[in-house]
């Protein structure tokens, strides 16, 4: 099964192979410039800090669905411990965790999603092996955001608490993406990133994780095949959501042969920075006290080598 032709026509237009070379592994990140981090530091008024972070915690955002995603395992490996080689007084205390790298809040690498057997650019995905990961398009390749992140408030445009309360699987167009930025009264420009906010985190904050992550029957808001070709127009760098599947489900195709298309067109195809579990409440507040949509984003992924999805704290100054 191939996706559908007209998103296979899709899919062509919006393509970013060969943009930025053949060998290249940043894809959409290539248009993080230093102009971009200049506006985005330009935003800065009175330097208002924003945790877009989700807390890792064993009974975080994974419950199950899909399998094998496992939430953050704390284990202490030494408990208020000497060292009996070292000299003084001091006891310490380590740590490890374990978790599945797209656990919480995160941005995937471009080796998270193929079809038809190729990753971004044309990289088959014969390089993603069990034993090493992701031998190219890995996580270490992922830049570090700093540019412009505007906030695209769509339950707040539409005057609910989270668009699930206008349908639970809303479809979020480029339209609806154009008539947030212009209730904001925001012009998206060439490297900025945009965080689209549908009020999903709100049930996993009122303690509903099964809720957050599975929707109402597998119904889910979020970003459709109608929006990417907005983000292509606007050459943004990246796109990250308050949602868990990032995108809108039920997929639009009866049989679902364009299940995750969105996922699939902007990171195979675009190279788009993507990414999931992001909390925008407190941002959406923040942005809303201070009357404006934009601010400055700071993103650091951890460069976990081969890994096809990072952990990340994101933070928004304003």
């Amino acid at each position: 099964m191939g996706l559908p032709e007209e998103l296979t026509e899709l899919a062509d237009r919006v393509s970013n192979w060969g943009r930025w070379g053949d060998d290249d592994q940043l894809g959409c990140g290539n248009l993080l410039t230093d102009e971009s981090a200049r506006r985005g530091t330009a935003t800065v008024r009175d330097g208002r800090r924003v945790s877009l972070a989700v807390d890792l915690r064993a009974d975080g955002i994974q419950v199950g669905q899909p399998a094998r995603r496992y939430n953050p395992i704390l284990t202490v490996t030494s408990l208020n411990e000497r060292d009996k080689f070292a000299p003084g007084i001091w006891e310490g205390t380590d740590d490890l965790i374990t978790m599945s790298t797209c656990a919480a809040t995160h941005v995937d690498a471009l080796s998270h999603i193929s079809y038809d057997g190729q990753l971004y650019n044309g990289t088959p995905t014969s390089v993603v092996t069990a034993s090493a990961g992701a031998t190219r398009l890995g996580a270490e390749h992922l830049p570090d955001i700093v540019t412009r992140g505007v906030l695209l408030d769509l339950p707040r445009l539409k005057g609910v608490a989270g668009l699930d309360e206008v349908d639970p699987g809303y479809s979020i167009t480029g339209d609806d993406l154009d008539a947030a930025a212009d209730a904001a009264g925001v012009r998206i420009e060439a490297g900025d990133v945009v965080l689209v906010r549908t009020g999903e985190m709100r049930h996993y904050r009122n303690g509903d994780r099964h809720r957050y992550a599975v929707g109402v029957e597998f119904k889910l808001p979020g970003l459709s095949v109608h929006s990417i070709e907005w983000m292509h127009r606007h050459d943004v760098a990246g796109a990250f959501t308050d949602t868990y599947a990032y995108e809108a489900f039920p997929p639009t195709q009866p049989d679902w042969s364009d299940c995750l298309a969105v996922h699939m067109i902007q990171v195979r195809d675009m190279g788009l920075l993507q990414g999931q579990n992001w909390d925008l409440e407190d941002l959406a507040d923040a942005c809303a006290d201070a009357g404006r949509s934009d601010f400055l984003l700071l993103a650091a992924p951890e460069p976990i080598v081969g890994a096809a999805s990072a952990p990340v704290a994101p933070v928004a100054v304003l």
